[in-house]
Parts: C-alpha cells; sequence; structure tokens
C-alpha cells in the first residue's frame, strides 16, 4: 500500500487544478462569480492538501476527502436544480470518484488496508 500513497497524491494535484480551472471557465463562460469564488477556494484547498499529502499524509488526504465530499454534495445540488449534466453532473461524477479515492488512500495511510 506504500506505492498507493504517491500516486494518490498526484491525483489530489490533478483534481485541485481540474476545480480551479472549472472555477475560471465556469466565470468566463456565464459570468459567474459564485464559480470563480468556489472554484478558486476549493482548488487552493486541495492545493493545501497535496502539499500536506507530501509532508502528513494523514491530514493532507483528510482535508482532500472533506473538500470533494463537499463538492460532491455541492454538485448534486447544482444538478438537481438545473437539470443539466453538463457541468454539474459531470464535477458530481468527478467528486465521488475523487472522495472514494481520497478515502482509501486515508484509509491506507492509517494502516486499515494492509
Amino acid at each position: 500500500m506504500n506505492n498507493l500513497l504517491p500516486i494518490i497524491t498526484g491525483f489530489v494535484l490533478i483534481y485541485a487544478l481540474l476545480v480551479l480551472v472549472g472555477g475560471v471557465i465556469g466565470y468566463v463562460k456565464a459570468k459567474s462569480k459564485k464559480s470563480l469564488i468556489s472554484g478558486i477556494s476549493s482548488g487552493l484547498g486541495l492545493l493545501v492538501a497535496w502539499w500536506l499529502c507530501r509532508i502528513i499524509p494523514i491530514m493532507g488526504l483528510g482535508l482532500a476527502t472533506f473538500i470533494s465530499l463537499v463538492l460532491f454534495i455541492v454538485f448534486i445540488i447544482r444538478l438537481f436544480r438545473t437539470r443539466s449534466f453538463m457541468p454539474s453532473g459531470m464535477m458530481m461524477v468527478f467528486s465521488l470518484m475523487a472522495t472514494v479515492l481520497f478515502s482509501v488512500g486515508l484509509l491506507a495511510a492509517e494502516g486499515f488496508l494492509q
């Protein structure tokens, strides 16, 4: 399971960049300040989680799991409000996959998956 941590840490960075870019695209396309603010704040939080994963893996993965879970819930709500799969549904799926992946990494880092 030690080989899993660097891979999951890389996915935290990828997800952070995806969230950041998504917030900027939401602002550019729809002039949504909400998307810009939530994308930048969530993306920066995930970048902090990525940085922490490299120093204190349990703390970094815990933060990444929490942020991705919150984003999953937010995108479920947006999907039901807009009834449009793009972009809410797509980000909901990415957030669910990230939450599961980061949770597995957290369990591995804590020694539950050996």
